[in-house]
């Protein structure tokens, strides 16, 4: 196998198709418009797909650097990836779920480099040390050559019981590290009942950042074990008319629901305890980064002036 220290082989994937619905009107306020939340400059000017983008813009080439997009969206898109070559944009039809659009882009990928190994990234997430941040996929993408028939997901280490997170209980330690364990899944929860998320948070279980690295073949083997209609339908399309009927009949599927809930025997975690991730899923959360950032930096992170009292007026 390739050394994945080779960037050559190394393929990172932008999850940027989504409609950011429960946010749309506190970006509406931001912005003026409907734009998914992935697309307003919520801090520092830039939009958090920008931030995405250049988080991680150290790791992979341009050129190995993919962009999961809808059509929809395209008046949003068009500015910020003027830069991107067409190869780079995966453009679908519309938005049917994490499970479609990785599926997509894994076939995109593997068309150019069979040998790829992919890492999914959501381009609404915020992390308060990007540095940090690098260094874990870093090792993550050093790892994963040693398990190539796992996926890797990074865990966050849960700062309170959270209901809208899956979480990850782990199971042995496969690599000892005080900065980044490495170690095997024995559960995957997604979105767990209030009671037993407190459980969770009390045992030590960890949050789901939905960031996943693995061999290309590793992903679309646990698609092929969990969602192999999807993956059948995929096979028969072989032009954009075919792609065009593919999206109007397949049902949304998310990819932590539908595949790694079920097969949670596939999965290692890599402990992240210290780039202060969040999802950006609610006003709430965007008033707590908000709130952190100011006491790390001291100064205002939000653009257009929007206060606290406005994030907070906005009904999720």
């Amino acid at each position: 196998m390739h050394s994945t220290s080779d960037k050559s082989h190394r393929w990172g994937v932008l999850l940027a198709g989504g409609d950011g619905t429960r946010l749309q009107e506190l970006t509406r306020r931001i912005s003026g418009d409907k734009r998914p939340k992935q697309f307003c400059p919520l801090f520092e000017g830039k939009s958090l797909l920008d931030n995405t983008r250049e988080r991680i813009a150290p790791i992979f080439r341009k050129d190995r650097t993919v962009f999961a997009l809808a059509r929809a969206h395209e008046c949003f898109y068009r500015s910020h990836l003027a830069d991107v070559r067409d190869g780079c944009k995966v453009i679908q039809p519309g938005n049917r779920g994490t499970a479609v659009a990785m599926a997509l882009c894994l076939r995109v990928v593997m068309e150019q480099d069979e040998d790829a190994v992919v890492a999914f990234f959501p381009s609404d997430h915020h992390y308060l040390d990007n540095s940090a941040f690098r260094e874990h996929v870093e090792v993550a993408l050093n790892q994963i050559e040693e398990y190539p028939h796992s996926l890797l997901i990074l865990g966050a280490e849960a700062r309170y019981p959270e209901l809208e997170y899956g979480w990850i209980e782990p199971g042995r330690t496969l690599v000892d590290s005080s900065i980044s364990p490495l170690l095997r899944v024995s559960r995957f929860w997604e979105t767990p009942e209030p009671s037993y998320a407190e459980t969770l948070h009390r045992r030590g279980c960890l949050w789901n950042t939905f960031v996943t690295i693995g061999l290309a073949g590793a992903f679309v083997e646990m698609l092929q074990a969990t969602v192999p209609h999807l993956m059948r339908s995929l096979d028969d399309v072989h032009s954009d008319n075919e792609l065009e009927r593919f999206y109007e009949s397949v049902a949304p599927i998310d990819f932590s629901r539908a595949v790694l809930t079920r097969m949670p025997e596939r999965l290692i975690v890599l402990r992240d305890a210290n780039s202060g991730w969040t999802d950006l899923g609610s006003p709430d959360r965007v008033m707590n980064v908000f709130g952190r950032r100011s006491e790390v930096s001291g100064s205002r992170a939000l653009r257009g002036h929007v206060s606290t009292s406005e994030i907070r007026s906005v009904n999720v």
